[in-house]
């Protein structure tokens, strides 16, 4: 865009909301930053379009892709036991079913609907090696006709620190939310946290309590009660809708329609009443979002070319060793961490150790006594069984008090490692600091050192089924003699051996559940911190090449480039001013 700052104000006030969009791209791709022009060019390419992007959000495993499924009536989203989904989703109107995906500085593939899980699983796709930055799937749904375009994003609380920073990072893409929550728990904190900050960016959400049919009425009702109050405390709104539906049963066909009807009519409500005025408001928020960037991205490069070239030259020696010191800590981090994770896991194992010898005393000594006043009561086979049952509830008194011990150690001691470890990021910031190292905008002051334990418990306490009948036809007679007789002495004796038994296993499956929390909180605080400490690195690094180039470029030379960012940051600040046409 060439001519005085006035004319070229004048121009821009009679730019579409897309048009600037585009040329904000532009400017972005002139400096090098494509992620930022990309995403400017995206928008601009959806909102021409009419789209608009209703996006499904909530914790892992709450069923998000399956509702999705069921509302277009097509199971193009892969759903399974393990967390599936590692980049946004984003399921659009088509005559075919058929999809596409775009890696990051490529253009738009074909690819299979069926092939989809090699592109948003965590197995075939983990953390997204693979480089994806868009993935659409085109399904003939009428409820996706207007415009509308239903979003998949990655789980909340799973064990991918990737998953949930890629959901974080496409709230800004977030026209209206779908807020997917559960019975158990109705909303986790990590949920309260998203929602509240998609809430303050639009005005149109929708709650859905899904897999209603694996909840009792009371169970859904309190879950919904508790969700009301939390977030009319947190979001200062009133929830007046909770859909309570079962995408299972949809998908399948099969069980009562609940409030399923009424969740679609509310998206297309949405869709009828809103989808201009959702256009607008995305294009303008693109478009102020794309100038900070270039601002911010443009105020960098003028400190760079001012900066004398004595002190860029001692930017670039403390830079060079800030990054070389940096290899060794990202290098040796997953061997030091697995080796704590060892520790922590060989303790456990000598806790458990322990707490099975004392139980076990104390446990037999129980059943012995509790176990006399059944026998004016029972005789036989019947007077087994409930010894038995008596067992088991003896064995889970004693084991779930002990998880929950034992749980609150682990996070604990989880919480001493990993402060260590958060250290090393945090020193790294620190360096990168002192070294006077712009960008650090785009990374958190430092690392929160509360790291305790991010996965939850899966333990659930294991009967095993030895409450009946003696297993031979032999003992069983035997059972009816001697219960006539009076005699109980072998039957006692069997359930004490079971009540071990049960101990044992259960004790067992406790270790297990908090060795694995540890293990998959300790892979989760591993991706967060290199991931953190990789994208230090990459910043730092275009630093030290724009440092790099100003000092070889020469006084005319940073002269020029001044005036052509003055001219460059006038024409982003008009751009940002300017707002989709109503």
């Amino acid at each position: 865009m060439t001519g005085s700052p006035e004319n070229r104000e004048s121009v821009l006030q009679d730019l579409s909301g897309e048009a600037a969009l585009y040329r904000l791209a532009e400017v972005a791709s002139e400096f090098g930053a494509g992620h930022i022009a990309s995403t400017a060019r995206s928008i601009a390419e959806r909102v021409s379009e009419g789209r608009v992007y209703v996006t499904c959000v909530g914790q892992f495993k709450r069923g998000k892709s399956t509702l999705l499924n069921a509302l277009v009536a097509e199971a193009v989203l892969p759903t399974g036991v393990t967390p599936v989904t590692t980049v946004p989703s984003i399921i659009r109107y088509g005559k075919r079913v058929a999809a596409r995906v775009r890696f990051e500085g490529a253009e738009w593939t074909d690819i299979p609907v069926n092939a989809l899980e090699d592109y948003v699983s965590e197995e075939k796709n983990p953390e997204n090696a693979k480089r994806v930055a868009e993935l659409e799937i085109f399904v003939p749904s009428p409820l996706l006709q207007s415009g509308m375009c239903l979003v998949d994003t990655p789980g909340l609380g799973s064990v991918f620190a990737g998953n949930t920073a890629a959901t974080h990072a496409f709230i800004p893409h977030i026209d209206a939310a779908i807020v997917v929550i559960g019975a158990d728990p109705p909303l986790s904190a990590d949920e309260l946290q998203l929602v509240e900050a998609v809430a303050q960016q639009v005005d149109d959400l929708l709650f859905v309590l899904n897999k209603a049919d694996r909840a009792s009425e009371a169970e859904r009702t309190a879950a919904i009660e508790f969700a009301r109050n939390v977030l009319r405390k947190r979001l200062r709104r009133e929830v007046s809708t909770v859909f309570e539906v079962s995408a299972l049963e949809r998908l399948e066909g099969r069980g009562p329609g609940r409030d399923w009807a009424g969740l679609v009519q509310a998206l297309e409500n949405l869709a009828l009443r809103s989808g201009r005025s959702l256009v607008r408001e995305a294009t303008r928020r693109a478009i102020q979002r794309t100038a900070d960037q270039l601002l911010a991205v443009m105020k960098e490069e003028r400190e760079t070319l001012q900066r004398p070239l004595e002190d860029s030259e001692r930017r670039i020696a403390r830079l060079r060793e800030t990054l070389e010191e940096a290899e060794g800590p990202m290098r040796d981090f997953t061997v030091l961490l697995t080796a704590e994770q060892q520790h922590l896991l060989d303790i456990f194992a000598e806790r458990r150790d322990l707490f099975l010898g004392q139980v076990q005393v104390s446990a037999r000594k129980a059943l012995c006594e509790r176990s006399r006043s059944l026998a004016h009561r029972r005789h036989g086979p019947a007077y087994r069984r409930e010894v038995n049952h008596l067992a088991q509830d003896i064995a889970r008194a004693e084991i779930v008090p002990w998880l929950e011990g034992e749980g609150r150690y682990a996070d604990e001691a989880f919480r001493k490692t990993a402060r260590r470890f958060v250290e090393l990021g945090n020193n790294f910031l620190r360096r990168l600091a002192e070294a006077g190292m712009p960008g650090l905008g785009e990374l958190p002051k430092e690392l929160a050192f509360d790291q305790g334990l991010r996965a939850r418990s899966q333990f659930h306490f294991h009967l095993i089924e030895r409450v009946g009948a003696p297993a031979s036809p032999l003992s069983f007679i035997s059972d009816l003699v001697f219960g006539a007789l009076g005699l109980r002495e072998r039957i006692i004796r069997d359930a004490q051996e079971f009540l071990a038994q049960l101990l044992e296993v259960n004790s067992s499956r406790v270790q297990s559940d908090v060795d694995e929390r540890v293990r998959e909180s300790r892979r989760e605080l591993e991706v967060e911190i290199k991931g953190f400490l990789r994208e230090a690195s990459a910043i730092a690094d275009r630093a030290l090449s724009r440092a790099r180039a100003a000092r070889a470029a020469g006084v005319p030379a940073v002269q020029a480039a001044l005036a052509r960012l003055d001219a460059l940051r006038h024409e982003v600040i008009g751009l940002s001013a300017q707002g989709p046409s109503n």
